[in-house]
């Protein structure tokens, strides 16, 4: 790919346009796209005007919204040509496109589309946000049930050209009502005297218009679908929604959860492109949130500062013990979350998750707190530290403050996900600090009440 790139560069500098042209006409869009990805701004708007009409739409769509922009922005001096792509694009990758836009850019580029191409697209922006209807493309071919396969092969070639996607065939009534989908296999397969209605089986999946884009995608997974239909709450047949725009919202809602997950709101844009100010108030709230909630640490050891003042090599340990509580936190935060959103749990599968953490919360307490013990031993015996005539007593302290602070830190992961699921919340924001803060704190306390149980009459 770089010798290509390179290649085009070459042919830019010597403004050998129609060389350039057919060299990229000899190239799938997605091709095209990742060579224009590692020029600059400059030559990629060059190679896209000089890219043929129709392959010019397609490597559009494979273009980052950045990229998109900055093509918009050049081919805005010339309107013909700007014109000619926005008509061009598929209705749901320009729906996806005027989204990620500021409304009055939308709402310029809109008045440029033909009066067809408007209805379209203020048609599929007017649907709620992050619902399905957002998603689909009204680019589909639907036959009727009386037709004959000859009938039905006719009308896919005469109107076939401009669909989304010819591997399935949707089947409608007078009233377009959806009665099933066939694929196009079936209908190349039978005889051409045959009705279509002969190879209905009325078995189909339809998503609703008003679907959140989510559920849609759970559809998706649970079926071998290129596409699916998309129709309205009487049966109608509005569109189709193809696997391609689905992958797309399942990269934009792991984005999302990735974000939450470190700590974070969720950005609008992406990340070069969110101004400063943006990003800094994006993350201030929950750095703000959890820096008071560490401040509750410095209250838990002021707690006991008696008792760390009698042992002061108490205080050694503090790192090791809440860093251990955080960690087994987090990864249990992980892998709960993770599996709600897979739906390979569900909220009333708390009491199943939480016996098996209890048990998993203990081994992983008890390995560590093994590992806590015969590092005070070697460290004792070979007189790297003397931690005095209780030396026992102090390693015994940590061993077992381990196991309860890393079982407490594998609940706390675990449940506070379907907390935030039973009230409705995204269990994405049981971000791994929140947890680890949260551990933090209440580790402290049950690390020196169980140092106190073990050391009242010897060290304190």
């Amino acid at each position: 790919m770089d010798e290509i790139r390179t290649h085009f560069q070459t042919l830019i500098e010597a403004k050998n346009w129609k060389v350039l042209k057919e060299e990229i006409k000899s190239l799938e869009p997605v091709q095209v796209a990742d060579i224009m990805e590692g020029l600059e701004k400059s030559d990629q708007i060059l190679v896209f005007r000089v890219s043929p009409r129709e392959l010019a739409k397609e490597i559009f769509k494979h273009l980052s919204l950045i990229e998109q922009r900055d093509i918009i922005e050049a081919l805005a001096q010339n309107s013909k040509q700007l014109t000619e792509l926005l008509n061009d694009l598929d209705p749901d990758d320009r729906t996806a496109f005027f989204e990620e836009l500021p409304g009055q850019i939308s709402q310029a580029l809109m008045q440029m589309l033909s009066k067809e191409e408007r209805e379209i697209a203020i048609r599929l922006l007017g649907y709620p946000e992050d619902s399905v209807g957002r998603l689909m493309t009204p680019e589909y071919v639907a036959i009727k049930s009386h037709y004959t396969v000859e009938q039905a092969l006719a009308h896919i070639r005469k109107y076939g050209r401009d669909s989304e996607t010819l591997n399935v065939i949707y089947i409608v009534d007078d009233c377009w009502r959806l009665i099933d989908d066939i694929r196009i296999k079936e209908i190349i397969l039978a005889s051409p005297s045959q009705s279509i209605s002969e190879l209905c089986d009325n078995r189909f999946i339809a998503l609703n218009v008003y679907e959140d884009q989510e559920a849609a995608t759970k559809i998706f997974q649970d079926h071998d679908h290129v596409a699916l239909p998309v129709t309205d709450t009487d049966g109608t047949l509005l569109g189709i929604v193809t696997f391609d725009d689905v992958m797309d919202v399942v990269e934009e809602e792991d984005t999302e959860d990735f974000q939450k997950f470190g700590g974070a709101e969720d950005l609008d844009l992406s990340y070069t492109q969110t101004s400063l100010l943006e990003l800094v108030k994006k993350r201030a709230g929950w750095l703000v949130i959890l820096f008071l909630s560490e401040m509750l640490t410095a209250s838990a050891m002021a707690y006991f500062d008696g008792e760390i003042a009698k042992a002061v090599v108490l205080a050694l340990f503090v790192p090791l013990i809440i860093s251990s509580g955080g960690n087994s936190g987090s990864q249990a935060a992980s892998l709960i979350i993770r599996s709600l959103a897979l739906d390979e749990l569900r909220p009333a599968n708390w009491w199943y998750v939480m016996r098996k953490e209890i048990f998993s919360g203990l081994m992983l307490g008890g390995v560590l707190g093994l590992i806590g013990f015969f590092r005070i031993l070697v460290w004792q015996q070979t007189g790297l530290y003397d931690y005095g005539t209780y030396w026992v007593w102090i390693g015994l302290s940590v061993a077992v403050s381990l196991i309860f602070v890393v079982l407490w830190g594998t609940l706390s992961g675990s449940m506070i996900p379907f907390v935030l699921k039973r009230v409705g919340m995204d269990p994405a924001t049981a971000s791994a600090p929140f947890v680890a803060t949260l551990v933090d704190v209440t580790g402290l306390v049950i690390y020196f009440s169980i140092a106190t149980l073990f050391l009242t009459g010897r060290l304190l």
